[in-house]
């Protein structure tokens, strides 16, 4: 066995004489990785689940420059998964990219702590927030919230392929119960990291909006801290891959320009790709119409934690007993939505599904992805429909001109947009990243991974360009559809621009799916 230069761990398992049989791999393994996912989707949407609230609040920023910053911010987190795939795939290897991402992620979530602490105990000179706030602390913040986001770079797709690693699969298709299994944790895997999402966005906002930022983003490093505890734990029990090194990654990259490109000379580098059949044209030219796809339903769902967020801000958010739930804790619907819906689909409509039209994991994936992003579309009509009925309410109460007052609107009023919402990304958001995973060679599917992050954060680079462009070419007539003050504002016209745009998207991505070839046998 190659020494390699990356440690034990990162070999390829196997049994040597006179030892007992590897058990690596397997779901003893992925239980670990699950939990990871979990405690790190916790920490990491503590920060972004109500990033749009620190940024218009503490720091004193307008509606539309903090959804814009959150969008482009929230693109990042998802374009430089690219990075940190592509330096586990060549030369890192999935196990030691994780352990980097920890460290990251102390390190970053450390200096927000230390941050807002500081700003805490500066005296205020007055009211507002900015003027409390001098360059250079911001300059902080910024680099600490981007360092974050290198550290989910390297995180999320490198963990979860890792779990996914731990399942043998050929590429031929290979032991359909082998393809089961692994279809079967994605769907787990998201159920696991929706419990995260739905602390975080709920427990985790209602620290950081009455016990203050500090102790908010203190607790998100501490969760973090014991994620990296857990996946140390773990690390006996994990089938991880060996990095192909930069040669052969690079080789096989120039294999696939080869076959995009059809140059006569690839016929060595092309040898790398004859055990991974396709059909049709080059592998990169066949999945750019499902990646540009993506980025339209990516912009939908950016919404959620963007501008849904302000426009439940602006309801009655008390209950019963007087407790008055925090704008960002509506998020959790999105994964109440995942954690009821993703069980039935694994345990019920799966098996049911298989029996008519025995596919291993019951639809294929480019299938999933279309429901998803269709549910996307409805769910946007039915934002606009509620944002209309609010405008009318506000109208109606005479405090058009009183954002400081709450709209006599019930809170539930935009429980259904969230609902829908959550079952589009519980369809679509799952059936990319197995659909990227599949679909690229072993050797570099964290990149695949990182592929459809990086659509989602290219969606969300565009939502925010949209919202500024919205917001400039609307102000003619005074207020523009995403001014500060929402009574004033017209999101509905906004969330119908959305829904017409992915309607659209919907009928182009049946075009290119119908005609979609897959590399395994087992999707067709």
């Amino acid at each position: 066995m190659e020494s390699g230069g990356d440690g034990e761990l990162l070999r390829r398992p196997g049994p040597s004489v006179g030892s007992k049989p590897d058990v690596r791999g397997g779901w003893r393994a992925t239980f670990y990785l699950v939990v990871v996912a979990f405690l790190e989707r916790l920490g990491f949407y503590g920060v972004q689940g109500n990033l749009i609230m620190y940024l218009t609040g503490p720091l004193g920023m307008p509606t539309a420059s903090a959804a814009a910053g959150v969008n482009a911010w929230a693109g990042t987190v998802l374009v430089l998964p690219l990075v940190g795939a592509l330096a586990a795939d060549s030369r890192l290897g999935r196990y030691r990219a994780v352990l980097a991402a920890g460290v990251l992620y102390l390190l970053s979530l450390g200096m927000l702590t230390a941050s807002s602490a500081l700003q805490t105990a500066r005296p205020h000179s007055g009211s507002s927030a900015p003027s409390t706030t001098s360059p250079a602390h911001l300059t902080f913040i910024y680099v600490a919230l981007y360092l974050l986001a290198l550290a989910q770079g390297f995180h999320r797709p490198c963990a979860e392929a890792l779990g996914a690693d731990q399942f043998a699969l050929s590429d031929d298709g290979g032991d359909p119960s082998s393809r089961a299994s692994r279809s079967s944790y994605f769907n787990w895997f998201h159920f696991s990291i929706s419990w995260g999402y739905a602390i975080s966005t709920t427990a985790l906002s209602y620290v950081e909006d009455n016990a203050g930022w500090t102790a908010g983003f203190g607790a998100c490093w501490a969760t973090m801290a014991f994620s990296l505890a857990v996946f140390l734990l773990g690390a006996r029990t994990y089938r991880a891959e060996e990095p192909v090194g930069d040669g052969r990654f690079l080789e096989t990259v120039r294999a696939w320009a080869a076959r995009v490109f059809r140059r006569k000379d690839a016929t060595s580098t092309e040898r790398l790709l004859d055990r991974q059949p396709e059909k049709g044209k080059g592998l990169v030219v066949k999945l750019l119409p499902i990646w540009l796809g993506a980025i339209v339903y990516a912009a939908v769902t950016s919404q959620v934690y963007t501008l849904f967020t302000k426009q439940g801000s602006t309801l009655d958010r008390r209950l019963g007993t007087g407790l008055v739930v925090p704008p960002a804790a509506l998020q959790c619907l999105v994964s109440i939505t995942f954690i009821a819906v993703l069980p039935v689909y694994d345990r019920a409509f799966v098996p049911l599904a298989r029996r008519v039209t025995g596919h291993p994991a019951g639809v294929t994936t480019l299938q999933r992805i279309g429901a998803g992003m269709s549910m996307s579309c409805v769910a946007m009509v039915v934002a606009a429909l509620v944002e209309g009925r609010r405008l009318r309410v506000a109208t109606d109460a005479g405090i058009v001109d009183r954002p400081d007052l709450a709209v006599p609107m019930s809170l539930c009023w935009v429980v259904p947009q969230y609902v829908l919402m959550g079952l589009a990304m519980a369809l679509a958001d799952v059936g990319l990243e197995e659909f990227f995973y599949d679909q690229l060679p072993d050797a570099v599917r964290s990149v695949g991974l990182a592929l459809c992050l990086s659509a989602m954060g290219a969606g969300s680079y565009a939502s925010g360009v949209l919202v500024s462009a919205v917001d400039w070419a609307t102000r003619g007539g005074g207020e523009s559809w995403i001014s500060d003050n929402l009574n004033r504002a017209h999101l509905d016209y906004f969330y119908w621009l959305l829904a017409g745009l992915v309607a659209l998207d919907v009928a182009v991505f049946l075009y290119f799916s119908k005609r979609f070839v897959y590399r395994s046998k087992g999707e067709l």
